[in-house]
């Protein structure tokens, strides 16, 4: 229920759209002892694998060195950080493909020049799914029933990230101090506590009639990864110098000029297929979008010093201009089907075709091994769920504590 609906939906779309009989392991849940048993012709890393960096523990690890000739291909995100590891583990594990964000020009710059992989293949970070697209018909509401005329949630990210990681928070308060005084009715958060999970973010998307937004990515790619280390011990040094008592130009001019913009690595993100979907206008800062998003046709720009400001808020306020924009945005990203899962998973099929690979497989064959992974699937999810429980906090909570530990190890995976 803490996930963004979009991983799950950029999971699903293998097993329900590829030629390819799928299955999905869901690694939280520990190694299935029937894997060993299995030598598949393709392995799928997902890229919530690689978060803080690699959440594969030694029996998947061990799997993945013990399976030579499977093809193996990772999905990344975030590739800003923790490239020791990422290229340690591609090299060690053979990897044959990396899908990444990266813009094909700066491939030879970062996977060819790190890593020994053969294949890297653009992407985008998500695709619309037409469980999406369901959602948002079912909650669509009309302009005037909407609550919220701004909407827009943000975490603070780390000043080693660089200039670009800021823009998510920086245009949110900036944004707050200028409407104070308006009628502008916002709900315009930054901090950890406001963020907006499952379905309910959904929901709060069909309250709004607009909302903010920048490219995703960084402005700061860490290959050496020193800058994290860096930026860790400066967190906990003197005052005059650690986060948030420092400033970023400080800490920026101090540690970071070496490395902005050095590789571009600014995308779309999937809050922009989100608001085109749910038909709302997008107000963003200036950028490229991945070549997909366009000023005035799209969104309404925003110059990133605000010096449009009031501009802007003419332009919102245009009825006319705005669902121009709201109908261009929903026209081009959705109702088109060019970012459609559809289009992508094809696509992803036909890369594996061309290597000579078949989606014909024995369905007997196929049924054994769908018995053999599901087998104890229950009991882990039922681990999980207890697991879960246990750091939650509730009245008489001491009470069913003690029964929690004994419960766990029975169910213990």
């Amino acid at each position: 229920k803490t996930d963004a609906p979009t991983i799950k939906e950029h999971i699903n779309a293998f097993s329900h759209l590829s030629l390819f009989k799928t299955w999905k392991i869901n690694t939280a849940l520990g190694f299935p002892t029937a894997l060993k048993s299995f030598n598949f012709n393709i392995i799928v890393l997902h890229y919530s694998l690689f978060g803080h960096p690699i959440s594969l523990g030694k029996h998947f690890l061990s799997y993945l060195g013990s399976v030579k000739n499977s093809y193996k291909i990772a999905f990344f995100q975030d590739e800003h950080e923790y490239w020791p590891e990422r290229a340690a583990f591609i090299n060690e594990f053979d990897l044959n493909c990396v899908y990444s964000l990266f813009e094909p020009r700066y491939f030879d710059a970062t996977y060819g020049k790190y890593t020994k992989v053969p294949k890297v293949l653009y992407n985008l970070t998500v695709y619309v799914s037409d469980q999406m697209i369901d959602f948002a018909n079912q909650c669509l509401k009309p302009y005037d029933d909407r609550k919220i005329d701004v909407g827009y949630r943000a975490r603070r990210l780390p000043y080693y990230l660089g200039r670009g990681a800021q823009e998510k928070s920086f245009i949110a308060e900036e944004f707050k101090r200028r409407v104070q005084n308006t009628d502008l009715k916002i709900d315009i958060e930054t901090n950890e506590a406001s963020r907006i999970y499952g379905e309910a973010w959904y929901h709060f998307l069909a309250d709004c009639k607009a909302v903010l937004g920048v490219e995703a990515g960084t402005s700061v790619i860490d290959f050496d990864d020193v800058l994290r280390a860096q930026y860790a011990k400066l967190c906990t040094g003197p005052p005059e110098i650690s986060f948030p008592q420092c400033s970023f130009d400080k800490f920026h001019n101090n540690y970071l000029t070496p490395y902005e913009d050095k590789i571009f690595y600014r995308t779309i993100s999937p809050r922009h297929f989100e608001a085109a979907a749910f038909r709302i206008c997008q107000i963003l800062f200036e950028g490229e979008y991945s070549g997909i998003l366009k000023p005035m046709e799209h969104y309404i720009p925003l110059k990133k010093d605000f010096t449009n400001f009031d501009d802007v808020k003419k332009m919102f306020m245009d009825s006319q201009l705005r669902s121009k924009i709201v109908d261009n945005a929903y026209r081009d990203l959705i109702e088109s089907g060019a970012y459609s899962y559809e289009k992508f998973i094809q696509q992803f099929d036909e890369e594996l075709i061309a290597e000579g690979f078949s989606p014909e497989i024995d369905m007997e064959e196929s049924r054994m091994v769908s018995i053999q992974l599901e087998r104890g699937r229950f009991r882990k999810h039922l681990y999980m769920l207890i697991s879960g429980f246990r750091q939650l906090q509730f009245p008489g909570r001491k009470f069913f504590k003690p029964f929690l530990k004994p419960i766990l190890k029975f169910l213990g995976i």
